[in-house]
């Protein structure tokens, strides 16, 4: 539950508060330092020596925790990122990479043991939940003061991350988007132009068709889908980026209306009808029925499977690289690759278009020891070099030299004797990717900045943004609008878990048992309709 790992993060954020704090029998420091191989700055706890300097602060290593964002993984040569950003930066770097999908409960997990990495990734919920805590160190003075300040494009960003005119994170790119792309072989079959799919009766029609006829040509009807996602409802903002055409203007969560008032988006008659169009779907064969617990890896490799009986026709994903990426993969698995990207539908328009989501960040645990030498070396070290502008900021868009990308001569196929055979050639000193380290048929993109989304761009002239990539970026940021941001409160803080295991509970009853929706929202607001009206409260007051 994410009520109780959330809860026993505050739990462990109050017990190093008090060791900080202090007390004859109070630890000499706090877990978070206690597993860095740091050297303490602290003064020496003696009153004979209290006036003595303290040393010098020497960072040794840090810990790292990230998720699926960081594409060099353990089998994709993260081993050669790693040494290679150790070399430049003269510190261990220790990386903790978690499962994408479980990683909100995974990191609570992890804090609620006190086992505190030195730096992480948030998403831009997290962070609003987690900065009123006291786990975050306090960057606004480095950030202000960072060299990479001259170089920056895009400081709007990580201005609009800022509480209170302090900063907690720091977001290395902005958030981007999911578009919905359609697989135009299938859209062929079923004698569909994808020009006329634009409004929802016309989008619906087309997943009836995609499950109502024979799309994948295997001979027999109503054994594929119209479309598949990753959850019907996510636990995390923007929370409808996945299915954005049923859920139209509706955004179950707490948001502000047009005056700035602070209410309950899922309860709201929008709300319902999208539950309805969900169930609709759902009963028809519209949505494939694994959605309701599928994984973004499970519905991903679904969607570009070799056998496309029981896939979808329709995927809304992430804009940009992954145009390219999920272009690759169908290739890779011998399945036409021609892929649409539909524009928003009218009723998505009407809302300004897809949902730009808020960046994540990278934060630094606070010690909270009182002494941000600790804390500074760790910015210097992780998030200053990470927008260095050169060999650190490649290791971070790129991966490794000589593994992910180099300017050395070379030539290579991928997927050679097939139809899709393509020769690379490059002459010394050009800048390339290179295959992917775990398979030679797909050439390498990115690492974990997409070149095209950060907010201080490489000095050294390497770009790989081109072909679907670029065009995949252009697109969404001609289609798109922000998402609402995310509410901070102590109530919501403690309780999102609970808010959004109750959302759950309708969404399931609704959708997949066929339950009234009426009777369903009355016991949401029985369940948490109390915790709701405090969390409104606090934001309205």
């Amino acid at each position: 539950m994410k009520k109780k790992v959330l809860s026993l993060l505050l739990a462990s954020a109050m017990v190093v508060s008090l060791a900080a704090c202090g007390g004859s029998d109070a630890p000499a420091e706090s877990s978070a330092a206690a597993n860095n191989n740091t050297e303490s700055s602290a003064a020496d706890n003696n009153a004979g020596n209290a006036e003595a300097p303290a040393e010098e602060f020497k960072l040794e290593k840090v810990k790292m925790v990230v998720n699926g964002t960081l594409t060099a993984t353990v089998d994709n040569g993260q081993a050669e990122f790693e040494k290679q950003w150790e070399d430049a930066v003269g510190v261990d770097l220790e990386i903790s990479q978690l499962d994408h999908s479980g990683y909100v409960d995974a990191v609570g997990r992890l804090f609620a043991s006190q086992d505190y990495p030195d730096v992480m990734i948030m998403s831009a919920d997290m962070y609003a939940q987690y900065a009123p805590t006291g786990l975050l160190w306090d960057m606004t003075e480095a950030y202000d003061n960072a060299e990479f300040q001259s170089r920056m494009t895009l400081p709007a960003i990580n201005e609009a991350l800022k509480k209170d005119g302090k900063l907690y994170g720091f977001a290395p790119t902005y958030g981007n988007g999911c578009v919905t792309y359609v697989k135009k072989a299938w859209l062929d079959a079923v004698g569909i132009d994808a020009s006329t799919i634009t409004n929802y009766d016309a989008y619906y029609n087309m997943l009836k068709a995609f499950h109502d006829g024979d799309p994948d040509g295997n001979g027999t009807t109503g054994d594929t889908y119209g479309v598949v996602a990753a959850g019907f409802l996510g636990n995390e903002a923007p929370y409808i980026n996945y299915l954005p055409e049923f859920w139209q203007d509706a955004y179950p969560a707490i948001l502000q209306d047009e005056n700035g008032v602070w209410y309950d988006g899922f309860n709201t008659e929008e709300t319902k009808a999208a539950l309805l169009r969900l169930q609709q779907a759902y009963n028809e064969g519209a949505i494939d029925p694994e959605t309701l617990t599928a994984s973004t890896k499970i519905a991903r490799e679904k969607w570009f499977s070799n056998d496309q009986t029981g896939s979808s026709g329709v995927f809304t994903y992430w804009a940009g690289s992954w145009y390219q990426t999920l272009t690759d993969n169908l290739i890779k698995n011998e399945v036409n690759e021609e892929l649409v990207q539909l524009p928003p539908i009218a009723e998505v328009e009407a809302i300004g278009g897809y949902l730009n989501r808020e960046a994540p960040v990278w934060v630094i645990i606070d010690d909270m020891d009182g002494d941000n030498t600790r804390e500074q070396a760790i910015f210097d070290a992780f998030i200053e070099t990470m927008m260095d502008g050169g060999t650190v900021q490649t290791l971070w868009t790129y991966g490794a030299e000589d593994v992910h990308w180099s300017t050395k001569a070379e030539e290579f196929t991928v997927n050679p004797g097939t139809d899709n055979e393509k020769t690379y050639s490059y002459e010394e000193g050009v800048f390339h990717l290179k295959q992917s380290p775990n398979d030679p048929n797909s050439v390498w993109k990115k690492n974990h900045l997409d070149p095209a989304l950060v907010v201080s761009p490489l000095t050294n002239g390497f770009n790989s943004v081109e072909g679907l990539a670029a065009e995949g970026n252009l697109f969404f940021t001609e289609n798109c609008v922000d998402a609402p941001i995310s509410p901070v409160s102590e109530t919501y803080t403690n309780e999102s878990g609970t808010i959004y295991d109750a959302k759950m509970a309708v969404v399931t009853e609704v959708v997949t048992k066929n339950g009234d929706v009426e009777a369903a929202m009355a016991n949401y607001v029985a369940t948490v309709g109390s915790i709701i009206e405090q969390c409104l409260a606090e934001l309205n007051g």
